[in-house]
């Protein structure tokens, strides 16, 4: 029968995680919000009939 906390013990988690989850936590994602703004700058510059001045 498996010994869950001996095997809990031994447990060491592999550099591609490690280095992975670095990776996400040192991104600085943009949000929807963020995406959304610049499409819409984008918009403006390319089209004046999005322009509100």
């Amino acid at each position: 029968m498996i010994n869950f906390e001996e095997e809990l013990k031994k447990f060491q988690p592999s550099l591609e995680v490690e280095q992975a989850e670095d990776a996400i936590y040192k991104n600085d994602l943009r949000d929807v919000m963020d995406i959304v703004e610049d499409m819409l700058r984008e918009m403006k510059r390319e089209n004046p009939l999005y322009r509100r001045d």
